[in-house]
Formats: structure tokens, C-alpha cells, sequence
């Protein structure tokens, strides 16, 4: 267990290395072993979590997310569409809350914009969504697995994702938010096809 924690921040550590800002990875480290709660959720910004913001969701928040799931899914591509959509309700009201409203898809040219995340920010806020999901009962034909880079500069630009795997195939999907604005859904994709360097149609993300 602990060799593959030591491995997954090493590769954590190769794609922060092409941000301009200097990751704190006991940040990171810790909000991934923390189990996260409606009254205290502690969110990334700012690029490899440079800037951690503890948080909160009020009943009435929350119920906004609960009310996706009523009905509750039948199947897991109905539950994957429904995850999408509750990461974008997320977002978006946690986005007012510590100023991530105006994020922009992709990192780079979005400077002048305030409160804007990376891959790393959106791949380990997206986990934790998820797992509040989960802690809640809503999600029951996935589980949230570890966050995942591909390419390490060898094939192409690092980027990272949050992944989900479908419990009866054992079949793993990115659940990617990176690619558009706050508050857009988060595609979710077989997990080899993103690795493969998947942008999607109409991101405003270039290749």
C-alpha cells in the first residue's frame, strides 16, 4: 500500500512539475486521507493545490445534489450521467463560495481570470465530490478510485483526471472536468480512451 502511495505521488509530482506554481503536497496528501464532510470540505485552486480552501454545503445545497438522484439510477451509464451532472452542481455552488466561479476550461491563458484551477485542482476536487456521493448512498454501481495522469511529457502535455470503476465489469471511466468552464458537466469516458489523449468535441481546450 504504501509503494503504490509513493508511486502515485511521484507521478502527481511529474505533472505539477508543468504548472507554474509549486504544489504543496501535504496538502494534497492530506485531503485525499481525509474523509470528507458537508461541514467542513476542503476544495483545491490555484494550480496543484497551491491555494486549499476549507468550505461547506448547507442542507438546502446539498438537497440540490440529492435531488439528481430521484429517481435513483437503474443502470451504471445512467449513474455515470447522473455523476456528470452533480459535479457541475458542485461547481458551481461551491464555485460562489471561494471564488472559482470564472475557472476556465483548460490552465493555460486563463491568468487574468481569477480563482482558476488546473488538472490536479479539478481531478482531486472531482474525487471528492465522488466520494461524497458515495458516503451518501447515491452511488452504488461504481467506486471512486485514485486520480490518474497520462502522457508524462513522453507522448504529449501531463494531465490528470479523477476515475470511477464500474463495479460488475470492473471497467474504469475518467471523470474529467478540466475541459470546460465551472459549472459545465464533467465528461466521463472509458478510461482508455482518455488516456489516449481524449479532448472532447467543442472543448475550448486545444490539442
Amino acid at each position: 500500500m504504501k509503494s503504490r502511495i509513493s508511486l502515485w505521488l511521484c507521478k502527481l509530482w511529474l505533472c505539477l512539475s508543468c504548472v507554474p506554481v509549486l504544489a504543496d503536497m501535504a496538502d494534497i496528501n492530506r485531503i485525499f486521507r481525509t474523509t470528507p464532510q458537508l461541514d467542513a470540505l476542503e476544495v483545491c485552486q490555484g494550480g496543484g493545490c497551491a491555494k486549499p480552501s476549507l468550505t461547506s454545503l448547507t442542507h438546502a445545497e446539498w438537497d440540490q445534489i440529492n435531488r439528481l438522484f430521484s429517481p435513483m439510477p437503474v443502470d451504471a451509464i445512467a449513474e455515470r450521467m447522473l455523476i456528470a451532472k452533480a459535479i457541475a452542481r458542485f461547481e458551481a455552488i461551491i464555485g460562489k463560495k471561494i471564488g472559482t466561479s470564472n475557472d476556465k476550461a483548460g490552465t493555460f491563458k486563463n491568468s487574468h481570470y481569477s480563482g482558476q484551477q488546473d488538472c490536479n485542482d479539478e481531478a482531486i476536487n472531482t474525487t471528492t465530490y465522488m466520494r461524497l456521493l458515495v458516503q451518501a448512498g447515491l452511488v452504488k454501481f461504481h467506486v471512486v478510485e485514485d486520480t490518474r495522469t497520462r502522457h508524462f511529457f513522453f507522448s504529449g502535455w501531463p494531465h490528470t483526471t479523477a476515475v470511477i470503476r464500474q463495479l460488475d465489469t470492473q471497467a474504469r471511466y475518467a471523470v474529467d472536468s478540466w475541459f470546460f468552464d465551472n459549472g459545465q458537466p464533467a465528461m466521463i469516458v472509458p478510461f482508455e480512451v482518455w488516456k489516449d489523449g481524449y479532448i472532447p468535441e467543442g472543448s475550448p481546450v486545444s490539442r
